[in-house]
């Protein structure tokens, strides 16, 4: 199809835990956007150990994050050929989920990966959460002793890589290698991201995140970032699984921080950091599997896992970036139509949950026709009309925004002195964000750290 101008176009990374996931149209069919003038393109790309098994011996050739240059590679072949499918490779819209948003936010701190796109959308997920980068060193060599090789310690990687090239592909995506120790060091993931062991060429990151994210190139493009409401929901069902992950916080506070945290300070101040954050998020509630406790755990996560690396990646951006930042936080809580909520929770609980925002984004085989009078199709066409507005003229003030604004009044970008964002539930709303106050009291842990 072709019209008088080429169209903008949107290129979406999936998420998934860098472990899960796929980019079809069972789970990403782009059909609400098909009410805008856009070309989107879903891009797919390895994960678990086919796209993240890392090596350190140069002579393996498995440095890892092949997912990462898989993205990369997509990223630049799109640009290259847009013209081919009517878009215009002057103007693109990098766009991901979750680890999909993480994703993204690895292209924006890769140099190579400079002006391959134009903005950026980050839906719930950023190159600062904990479970974007592995922590975890030899994972490839647990792996294959998981898978029976004999003598794994002392053989060389190059042998590892043999005997794992050896497996059949759906054995070698089967093992759970994690300790419950690990667990409670935030690895709620296997194979990821790593800092690559040396550099090769197509060397995507030699350096943690958080050294990279004041002076990458992506400082210079627009943002529109997300979260939701109760993003830790998700962590639901997992704490009905492992008890231990809330119940070890009573005796061991110092689980309540970051692994980074927990690395870098002494054990007493790690301890008394760590009670600070349990006050601030389950008072005094018992450490056990009551409701209450386990709703204050979801809580928790929220801000853990989600919220406080989306506002030290703003943070890192007001410091560093003139361009302009948008924040929107998802609140709109149907009873049928929140997928990931009730995915996680069953009917138990009410909540917008991580990612139940994707539901008004994609269709896919979790959805339905939808009557055009519901207050979900009206949350479908705000949320394709903000996405794509923005990825037309980066800014993100559409007229479903401007309609449900007083006159006269816009969804400003981020600024030092006023952190609000577009609350998007069955009104629209520009509010300070709610979770301020206790992401400044996460703050001041991270300050302890100087």
């Amino acid at each position: 199809m072709k019209t008088e101008k080429p169209l903008p176009l949107i290129v979406f990374f999936f998420g998934g835990g860098f472990e899960k996931g796929d980019s079809s149209r069972d789970l990403h069919s782009p059909d609400y956007f098909m009410m805008r003038d856009v070309v989107v393109a879903t891009v797919s790309y390895r994960v678990g150990p086919l796209g993240f098994l890392s090596l350190e011996n140069p002579a393996a050739g498995v440095p890892g994050n092949a997912g990462l240059k898989d993205q990369l590679l997509a990223m630049k072949w799109i640009t290259q050929n847009a013209a081919s499918f009517n878009a215009d490779p002057a103007n693109v819209t990098a766009f991901g989920e979750s680890a999909g948003a993480a994703s993204v936010h690895y292209l924006m701190l890769n140099p190579n990966a400079a002006g391959l796109f134009h903005k950026a959308i980050m839906q719930s997920g950023n190159a600062l959460c904990s479970w974007s980068l592995c922590p975890i060193p030899n994972l490839g060599r647990r792996l294959a002793e998981n898978l029976g090789m004999k003598h794994v310690q002392q053989a060389s990687d190059t042998k590892v890589l043999e005997f794992l090239q050896s497996v059949p592909g759906d054995k070698l995506v089967t093992p759970y290698l994690l300790s419950q120790a690990e667990n409670l060091d935030d690895c709620v993931f296997q194979f990821g991201p790593v800092v690559e062991p040396y550099s090769s060429e197509g060397c995507v990151l030699l350096k943690p995140p958080i050294e990279l994210v004041e002076t990458a190139w992506g400082n210079s493009i627009p943002v529109l970032m997300s979260g939701t409401s109760f993003e830790g929901l998700l962590m639901y069902a997992r704490v009905q699984l492992a008890p231990y992950l809330l119940t070890s916080l009573k005796g061991q506070p110092q689980h309540m921080l970051p692994l980074e945290l927990k690395r870098s300070l002494p054990q007493a101040l790690a301890l008394t950091l760590g009670k600070r954050l349990r006050l601030l998020h389950f008072g005094d509630r018992p450490m056990d599997l009551q409701k209450d406790s386990v709703v204050a755990y979801c809580e928790y996560a929220s801000y853990k896992v989600f919220w406080h690396p989306i506002m030290r990646t703003i943070k890192a951006r007001l410091r560093a970036s003139a361009a302009p930042t948008y924040l929107y936080r998802f609140d709109f809580d149907s009873s049928t139509f929140n997928h990931q909520r009730r995915k996680y929770c069953g009917d138990q609980l009410r909540g917008v949950a991580h990612i139940d925002d994707h539901s008004y984004i994609w269709y896919g085989d979790f959805s339905w026709k939808l009557d055009k009078h519901t207050a979900e199709f009206q949350t479908i066409e705000r949320m394709i009309d903000i996405l794509t507005t923005f990825a037309a003229t980066s800014n993100p003030n559409c007229g479903s925004v401007q309609s449900s604004l007083p006159k006269n009044s816009h969804w400003p970008p981020l600024s030092k002195k006023f952190i609000v964002c577009l609350n998007i539930s069955e009104e629209m709303k520009i509010i300070d964000l709610p979770e301020i106050n206790k992401l400044k009291v996460w703050d001041s842990v991270y300050k302890a750290q100087a």
